[in-house]
């Protein structure tokens, strides 16, 4: 009986050798019937070097050269607005006028008081003359007088205060006040803003302070208008640096005569720094990042082609079908390190890895590996603007 056993046992593991290699055969037959890879159509472009202007990028926010809400001083009634909503106005223009009746009574009356006080000093100093009094009614009538135009002095400024008028030129917002609303001390009446020229504030890091002086050349666009560049100085550096976020503040002084800026609107703010600089550049879709260093695929002539590294080279399959060497006149990639550097628009600065008039793979990276034969086609390049403009849909 374990005889049979044995023997059906060996037989059923015979049977499952032969379906084995039966299907690792087929399958040999199937690779190896299968097509050759063929060439990959990229696209490519020459590295060349161009004259870089190295630059600080950042985001500010429009700041006035002087702004202010206009508020009252102290509470009273309404009787005349003397402005319109966005109007430009001159420095000390009237603007409101509070009701001051009564406070003008009061202020007749402190200077009808200080008057007499007046007069009586004067009699007393002439009786002093043939010593009719003493020096101390005089002192005395000296000090009245003193208080009496103090107090009709003090009154002359309350009613002042119910007149206000602009503290600088400047244009105007919209108000809300109308004659006979009652205004308590610190409502808003209108806002007063000064925006030509304007400021705009922004943040650099530290380690950019260096390559930054009061006089630098700025340029900002605002999405508000698209395509329209605005130049501008930087006015000021601050005097500390954030330690939370280790930036400083920058502020710049731009002109604005067509009051297109307004205060609280943000803008893209880019920083002229250094003198100009030849950098290899390519587009950076030219690039492919990794966790282990940006590289580029270089294009070869077959007979060209530096060979892979050995050690590198990962063992072939004995089972996979081998591509097929390229001839004489094909062209092939190899994958290079680069180190990058700045960015502007569209490009990127490559400072290591390539040489100038080399050709570089711009799109179908994907698809290479080293030693890929490609097919340049260039009907569709990548963009490769250093100042790209939003496109209208």
């Amino acid at each position: 009986m374990t005889k049979r056993m044995l023997i059906m046992l060996g037989a059923v593991v015979l049977l499952v050798a032969l379906l084995a290699l039966g299907f690792f055969l087929h399958i040999r037959q199937l690779m190896a019937s299968a097509p050759k890879p063929g060439p990959q159509t990229v696209s490519s472009t020459i590295v060349r070097k161009v004259d870089w202007q190295p630059h600080l990028s950042s985001v500010g926010t429009m700041v006035a050269v002087r702004g202010v809400d206009v508020t009252t001083e102290i509470a009273g009634l309404v009787r005349t607005i003397n402005f319109k909503s966005g109007q430009d106005v001159a420095a000390g223009k009237l603007l409101v006028q509070l009701n001051a009746d009564a406070d003008i009574a009061q202020l007749r009356a402190l200077e009808a008081a200080a008057e007499l006080a007046a007069s009586v000093l004067a009699r007393d100093r002439q009786q002093f003359a043939v010593q009719a009094i003493s020096q101390a009614q005089i002192d005395s009538d000296l000090a009245d007088l003193k208080s009496k135009q103090a107090l009709a002095a003090q009154q002359a400024a309350l009613v002042q205060k119910k007149t206000i008028r602009a503290p600088f030129a400047g244009k105007l917002g919209i108000t809300t006040v109308n004659p006979g609303q009652y205004l308590n001390p610190g409502d808003k009446i209108v806002t007063l803003q000064t925006i030509d020229p304007i400021y705009v504030d922004f943040y650099i890091p530290q380690k950019n302070l260096s390559g930054l002086q009061v006089g630098q050349v700025l340029n900002l666009s605002s999405d508000a208008y698209a395509g329209v560049a605005f130049a501008g100085k930087v006015s000021a550096i601050s005097s500390k640096v954030d330690p939370t976020t280790r930036n400083v503040q920058v502020e710049a002084t731009v002109a604005n005569p067509k009051r297109q800026l307004l205060p609280g609107m943000f803008a893209n703010v880019n920083v002229e720094v250094g003198d100009k600089k030849l950098y290899l550049t390519l587009p950076q879709t030219a690039i492919t990042y990794n966790p282990y260093g940006s590289t580029v695929f270089v294009v070869y002539p077959a007979s060209q082609a530096p060979k892979p590294a050995t050690a590198s080279a990962p063992a072939a399959s004995a089972s996979a079908p081998a591509a097929p060497p390229p001839k004489a006149g094909d062209l092939v990639v190899q994958q290079v390190f680069v180190t990058t550097g700045e960015t502007r628009g569209d490009q990127v600065a490559v400072l290591t890895g390539l040489t100038e008039g080399q050709q570089v793979v711009t799109s179908g990276q994907i698809k290479l590996k080293n030693g890929s034969p490609v097919v340049i086609s260039n009907v569709v390049q990548p963009l490769n603007n250093p100042r790209p403009t939003p496109q209208e849909q």
